[in-house]
C-alpha cells in the first residue's frame, strides 16, 4: 500500500508540475474592424498589392490578436507565452498540465490544443520510432559551373537566357541560420546589389540571423549564389527576407509556430514566394510527434498555416524530407499541407534519390508534388567553397528561385496559376506517382504554356467598359459564359462591392465610388479574370 501511495503522489507531481506545449485559441478578434478599416497599420502597401492583383480581399485572420487576450494570457499563473499567430488566433504556450487547463475558465478562450495528442481527450497512439525529418538531414548567358546540371534539369537556363532571373519578385526563406552570409564571397553580388532586405531569428527574438547555423547558408546560395564559373543560383536577381525559426537544440512543436510566425511576417512584408527546407514528423518528446494519420493537408499546426499564406496569394514550396529509405518514408509537415509544393529529390542523371520521402499523403493526395536535383547538388558551404551536399533541403530552394524567375515572366497570373503551370510542365504530369509526384517540371515548357494561355483568354475575355469610367460599367461576356460574379476592391484590398452579373443585366453603377484607381475579379465557376479601372 505504501508503495503504491508513492506512485500515486509521484503521478499528481508529475502531471501538475511538468512541462507541456499547447496552442489556446480565442473566440474573436473584437477590433478587427479598426484594422480592415486602417490595414496599412498592419500590413505594407506591397501585401496589399499582391492581394489585390490576385483578388484576394482581406479577412479577419488578417487582424490582429486582441491585445488585452495576449496580456491576460501572460500574466496568468506558471504560463510562458512562446509564440503567436493572428491567422489561426491563438498563442503558443507552455506551462504545467494544470496551470495550461485553468485558462478554459477565462471567457474569451475559445479552446486549448495540447502537443502532447494523449491530453487532448484522444486515445493515445503507441509510441513510433520517428525519423527527425528536418533541415539537418542532409547528405553536402550565365557561366553555371557544375550547378549547370541543377539548372538545365528544369530547362531554367532558357529563362535565364531571357532576362528572368528573378528580378522584381520577393522570396522569404525559413531555415535554420545563415552562418558566414554576410561575409563569404558567393554573397558579394548578393549585398552589392541590395538583394538582402531584412530579417529576423524567431528562435533568440533577435535581427541576428548571420549565425547559429549553416543549413541555411546552402540553401540560399542555391538560389541566389554566385562565382563565375562555378555556381550561380537560380533567382539571382530577387529579392530575399531571411528568417530563423528552427531551433537546432532539439526538436519541439514551438517551431512550428515560429514557422506560421515567420510565414505571416512574410506576408506582412509583400513576400511573393516561401522557400522552407524544414520538415516535421517526429519530436524529441514521441507524444508530440505526428503521425501518418495526420498527414491530411490541413490538421498539423505549420500546414494550417502554410494553406492560409497560400490563401494570402504566395507560392509556398517546401522540401519534401529525406526519410525515403526510412521505416516512416512519407512527406511531412508543411510540405503535405494540400496548397504546398512539396519538392522530392532527384540524381543527375533525373532518377529518384533513395533518400527523398514519398507519397501519397494519408488522405491519398500526390505527394511530393515535383522533383528536383537534391543529391549531389552544388552549393557555396559557410566558407565559401562551392562544395557539393545531398538532401530534399536543397532540391527545394532549386525549385523555389527557378519559380520565382518563372513568376517574374508572367506577372500577371496568380499563385495558383503559377503553381499549376509547374506542375503540368512536369515529365510525368499524365501519369504521377509516389516517387516523382508530377516529375520533373521544364521551365521553358511552362511559360510557353502560361503565354498561349493568356493568348486564347485575351480572345475569350470578359470587356468592362468604358475605362475610365463616369457613372456605370457594363460587362461584356464572351461566348460560352451566361453568367458571372464581379467583385471591386480599393487600393488598400478592401472589398467595396460585389455583384451577379448575366448577360441580360450586365450593367453596373459605380456612381458611389470616389475618383480613383479600384480592380476588379470576374469569376465563373470555370474563369477567372482580373484587372483594373479608373473612376473618374
Amino acid at each position: 500500500m505504501q508503495k503504491l501511495l508513492v506512485i500515486f503522489l509521484f503521478l499528481i507531481s508529475f502531471c501538475g508540475f511538468s512541462q507541456e506545449d499547447a496552442w489556446v485559441y480565442f473566440n474573436d478578434k473584437p477590433n478587427a474592424q479598426s484594422f480592415l478599416d486602417n490595414p496599412l497599420t498592419m500590413l505594407t502597401q506591397r501585401a496589399l498589392d499582391r492581394r489585390t492583383a490576385q483578388g484576394i480581399a482581406l479577412n479577419i485572420n488578417d487582424a490582429p490578436i486582441e491585445q488585452t487576450y495576449i496580456e491576460q494570457i501572460a500574466t496568468a499563473t506558471g504560463i510562458t507565452i512562446k509564440a503567436k499567430s493572428k491567422w489561426l488566433n491563438c498563442l503558443h504556450i507552455r506551462g504545467s498540465i494544470f496551470d495550461i487547463s485553468a485558462l478554459t475558465s477565462l471567457s474569451f478562450v475559445n479552446h486549448i490544443h495540447f502537443a502532447n495528442n494523449s491530453l487532448n481527450s484522444k486515445m493515445a497512439a503507441p509510441k513510433q520510432n520517428h525519423p527527425k525529418n528536418k533541415e539537418l538531414n542532409v547528405q553536402t548567358n550565365f557561366s553555371y559551373g557544375t550547378s549547370a546540371n541543377q539548372i538545365e534539369m528544369l530547362n531554367g537556363q532558357l529563362l535565364h537566357q531571357a532576362n528572368y532571373t528573378g528580378a522584381g519578385k520577393i522570396i522569404a526563406i525559413l531555415d535554420s541560420g545563415f552562418t558566414g552570409v554576410n561575409t563569404i564571397i558567393p554573397f558579394n553580388r548578393f549585398f552589392n546589389l541590395g538583394l538582402y532586405l531584412g530579417g529576423y531569428n524567431f528562435v533568440a527574438g533577435d535581427t541576428n540571423v548571420f549565425s547559429t547555423h549553416n543549413h541555411g547558408t546552402m540553401t540560399l546560395s542555391c538560389m541566389v549564389g554566385y562565382v563565375d564559373g562555378q555556381l550561380v543560383g537560380t533567382a539571382p536577381d530577387a529579392g530575399y527576407y531571411l528568417f530563423i525559426t528552427e531551433d537546432v537544440s532539439g526538436e519541439n512543436p514551438v517551431e512550428e509556430s515560429y514557422w506560421v510566425q515567420a510565414a505571416e511576417e512574410a506576408d506582412r512584408l509583400g513576400v511573393d514566394v516561401i522557400s522552407t527546407s524544414l520538415g516535421y514528423f517526429g519530436y524529441d518528446n514521441a507524444n508530440y510527434s505526428h503521425t501518418y494519420s495526420e498527414m491530411t493537408g490541413n490538421t498539423a499546426f505549420a500546414s494550417q498555416g502554410a494553406n492560409i499564406a497560400f490563401s494570402k496569394g504566395i507560392v509556398v514550396v517546401a522540401s519534401a524530407g529525406n526519410s525515403g529509405s526510412s521505416t516512416d518514408p512519407y512527406v511531412g509537415v508543411p510540405a503535405e499541407a494540400t496548397n504546398v509544393l512539396a519538392v522530392g529529390a532527384v540524381q543527375a542523371d533525373r532518377t529518384y534519390a533513395a533518400f527523398s520521402s514519398i507519397g501519397p499523403s494519408f488522405d491519398g493526395r500526390i505527394k511530393p508534388d515535383v522533383m528536383a536535383k537534391g543529391q549531389s547538388t552544388t552549393l557555396s558551404n559557410t566558407s565559401g567553397a562551392i562544395v557539393t551536399a545531398s538532401g530534399t533541403s536543397f532540391s527545394c530552394p532549386i525549385m523555389a528561385g527557378m519559380i520565382a524567375s518563372f513568376w517574374q515572366a508572367i506577372p500577371w497570373a496568380t499563385n495558383a496559376q503559377v503553381v499549376q503551370f509547374v506542375k503540368q510542365s512536369a515529365d510525368r504530369y499524365s501519369n504521377p506517382d509516389n516517387l516523382y509526384g508530377y516529375g520533373i517540371p521544364d521551365f521553358q515548357l511552362a511559360l510557353n504554356t502560361a503565354v498561349l494561355s493568356l493568348q486564347v483568354n485575351n480572345n475569350t475575355n470578359f470587356v468592362i467598359a468604358p475605362n475610365p469610367v463616369n457613372d456605370s460599367v457594363s460587362v461584356s461576356f464572351p461566348n460560352g459564359f451566361n453568367t458571372a460574379t464581379i467583385t471591386f476592391y480599393n487600393a488598400l484590398g478592401q472589398l467595396i462591392l460585389d455583384k451577379n452579373v448575366s448577360q441580360s443585366f450586365s450593367t453596373i453603377s459605380l456612381q458611389s465610388l470616389s475618383s480613383g484607381v479600384y480592380f476588379y475579379k470576374i469569376e465563373t465557376n470555370s474563369f477567372s479574370q482580373s484587372g483594373k479601372i479608373i473612376k473618374k
